[in-house]
């Protein structure tokens, strides 16, 4: 009878101690965040293998919905409107599916953040749908990646990858009308931010005029801000006035070697080396 007891004492504890065991998540989950435009862009899904199989067009069937990922709805959060495959799509979290095929997918935004994967998917919940294009890859992506690359200051690119396939979906956010905005707004209070202002219209074609102008409102206020002086200089040569530019970076030399900044001396003369 006591053999009996320490047995079931004994079975007891080796399961006991079997369901404290942790594993490695077959599928295990990533969340990535960038930085992008005036907010950010985040996903959160999960990674399945390949595990020597063939994905698309058998494991992933073509021409079904497919919950782009594994477990739970991948979901992707925009933190202000965007634009995604040329639809609007206002700030918040959506599901992203796709419907595979040999040389595009269809891709769907839908408001089913807590869908189980396809579990729970409305049709009337999408806003929005469209197709890209599908691209062969030269090497082989054993994990199920989605990356946000291609990163500039009003667009960027979801990128979906795994065996031999990508896609790449288009994300866009008018970003110039806000801030003109706030440029517009910012200049009627103190402390007017004109070096900011100077920069965005020298960085983005605006008028080369006010920029000067503000640059140098700039200046006054920091005599000795040679990258405020480098900026000038610029300035005078976009808008053609070589002269200018010139006299100005040679100033800017100076100061920036009163600064100890090497790399400012040498973003003038090179300026200066291009206008000669």
């Amino acid at each position: 009878m006591k053999k009996i007891v320490l047995l079931f004492s004994l079975f007891v504890s080796m399961g006991a101690m079997a369901q404290g065991v942790k594993t490695p998540a077959p599928s295990p989950t990533q969340t990535i965040k960038q930085d992008f435009a005036l907010s950010s862009i985040e996903v959160n899904y999960s990674r399945p293998l390949a595990k020597g199989r063939k994905v698309f067009g058998d494991l992933v069937p073509f021409g079904k919905m497919w919950r782009t990922g594994a477990n739970g709805a991948t979901k992707v959060t925009f933190g202000e409107d965007v634009k995604v495959g040329g639809v609007a799509v206002k700030a918040g979290s959506y599901a992203l599916y796709s419907i595979p095929n040999q040389n595009e997918w269809e891709i769907i935004l839908n408001k089913g953040v807590n869908n189980g994967g396809l579990s729970g998917y409305k049709t009337e919940e999408d806003v929005a749908r469209f197709k890209v294009k599908s691209m062969s890859l030269p090497m082989h992506i054993e994990s199920f990646t989605i990356m946000i690359g291609d990163v500039l200051p009003a667009s960027a690119n979801i990128q979906i990858l795994w065996e031999k396939t990508a896609v790449s979906i288009p994300v866009e956010a008018d970003i110039d009308t806000k801030i003109m905005a706030s440029i517009d707004n910012a200049m009627n209070v103190d402390n007017r931010p004109y070096f900011a202002a100077a920069s965005y219209y020298f960085d983005n074609g605006k008028d080369l005029n006010k920029a000067l102008a503000w640059v140098n409102k700039a200046i006054e206020a920091q005599p000795s801000a040679y990258w405020m002086v480098h900026l000038k200089a610029k300035i005078q040569a976009k808008s053609g006035d070589k002269a200018g530019a010139i006299a100005t970076a040679t100033k800017g030399i100076e100061l920036a070697k009163a600064g100890k900044n090497d790399d400012y001396v040498a973003l003038n003369e090179k300026l200066i080396a291009s206008l000669k």
